[in-house]
């Protein structure tokens, strides 16, 4: 998962609104937003929420969001869900890059060059469109080779750009990527897909794309984690929230196992399960 409502959505700009969307309908949306995917929303979000599911009402034939989310909160079966997840893909934005937040790569460089030819295991739990998940794949070929022993898991609650990371396509000047990165870790397109640059299958041989939720009460993601990136997650977080968040990723960690945050993000409250490392890096104790 990734951040949520991005400063540059704007309200609409018609005189009068389209759809019916009061304090209590906006009440009504924070309550379900952070129970499903414990988004704490501010009052100030009012007017990003009404832009980003107006147009699941416009799609679905709704004519005021207090329609829409008493149908949402009654809706059953696969349909229902469904539609709960579209409310969660309209409610997040992913802003991410290739090697965002760079002073982590060397970091994370060094430790897999500690921990050496073993069997190595890394989560990076908000994958977005797959920058970040891909720059993680990179940093491993380039410490370990691309014969190394290691799986990347990336999960995001975000059905979309999940498939959008699973295809593995970007645009040929894409931020963050080096020359000799796109020389040695893409393929240029051509013809119809001039322009793009999609990853090798080095890469995709190391990752898997998995939705999550951590929200959920039972994380069943397999053997526990060296390496887990994330960031700017928790900061759509209140504090209990974070701490759940934060006792649950403890236990699917190894000892002394890494933790990369987010730039704004600090876990000092949680001493007993982080130790500061380094800049938001910490150490599972």
């Amino acid at each position: 998962m990734s951040a949520i409502l991005s400063p540059l959505d704007t309200p609409q700009q018609a005189s009068a609104p389209e759809f019916s969307f009061g304090a209590a309908d906006f009440e009504r949306v924070r309550t379900l937003i952070y129970q499903r995917a414990g988004i704490s929303l501010h009052a100030g979000k009012q007017a990003m929420v009404y832009s980003r599911l107006s147009r699941r009402l416009r799609e679905l034939g709704h004519d005021s969001f207090g329609s829409y989310l008493q149908w949402l909160e009654r809706a059953t079966g696969s349909a229902g869900e469904q539609e709960w997840q579209e409310f969660v893909n309209c409610l997040t934005t992913n802003l991410t890059a290739f090697f965002r937040e760079e002073h982590h790569f060397p970091v994370l460089a060094a430790e897999l060059a500690r921990l050496g030819s073993k069997s190595l295991r890394i989560w990076c739990n908000a994958a977005s469109t797959g920058e970040e998940p891909y720059s993680l794949a990179m940093t491993v070929i380039e410490a370990l080779g691309a014969k190394a022993d290691v799986k990347i898991l990336c999960s995001d609650i975000d059905t979309k750009v999940l498939a959008s990371a699973r295809r593995g396509v970007y645009a040929a000047d894409a931020r963050g990527l080096s020359p000799e990165r796109l020389r040695r870790h893409f393929l240029r397109g051509s013809g119809t897909n001039s322009g793009s640059i999609r990853v090798k299958a080095e890469l995709q041989r190391i990752v898997e794309f998995r939705v999550h939720n951590l929200m959920d009460e039972r994380w069943a993601l397999g053997d526990a984690f060296d390496i887990v990136f994330c960031r700017n997650v928790m900061i759509y977080f209140d504090a209990p929230t974070q701490r759940r968040v934060l006792e649950r990723m403890h236990r699917v960690m190894q000892p002394h196992g890494l933790l990369f945050a987010g730039h704004s993000e600090n876990f000092s409250a949680s001493r007993d399960l982080f130790r500061l490392r380094g800049k938001t890096v910490y150490e599972r104790v």
